[in-house]
């Protein structure tokens, strides 16, 4: 091989680790574009506690993200075997970084998602706990023997009229 050549592969090489850590560096920008937002997550227009819970549930989905960090590692990883980069602790650093943010994302998911579960059958044994003989209780009570008392007036009309 010529001198020539030797310069060339070189530069060449020098030109795919470039492009090797720019496509990393873009992965890492994508992936965390699509996380959600902070406000997203904080923020709601909820009525009550299941809309809340509802609506950060959807919020807490990472997206894209981790078909970008995907990429990203992929490359990294890469680019790591060839002996491409130069320095490349601050990728690894952020590659890490969003590991982390993914992961917590996906707990916080999970947790969210077992309350959404969990909160309806709360709700329902506290409406159902307690003194069964509320007013309202009460007033539906004297509305359905008031029913009954009608029906089985109607009935024994029926009867006398045969």
């Amino acid at each position: 091989m010529s001198q020539a050549t030797l310069g060339d592969d070189e530069e060449l090489f020098g030109e795919a680790a470039n492009e090797m850590r720019e496509d990393v560096e873009s992965s890492l920008a994508d992936a965390w574009e699509a996380l959600p937002a902070a406000d997203d997550v904080w923020e709601t227009d909820a009525d009550n506690v299941l809309g809340v819970l509802n609506g950060l549930n959807s919020a807490l989905e990472a997206g894209d993200a981790e078909d970008d960090l995907r990429d990203a590692k992929k490359w990294f990883t890469m680019g790591q075997r060839a002996d491409a980069f130069d320095d490349a602790e601050d990728l690894e650093e952020e590659i890490a970084d969003l590991e982390d943010a993914i992961e917590d994302i996906a707990e916080a998911g999970e947790q969210v998602g077992e309350l959404t579960s969990t909160i309806p059958a709360l709700r329902g044994t506290l409406q159902n706990a307690g003194p069964a003989d509320t007013a309202e209780d009460e007033e539906e009570a004297d509305d359905a023997a008031d029913e009954e008392a009608d029906a089985d007036t109607d009935a024994d009309a029926a009867e006398d009229e045969e």
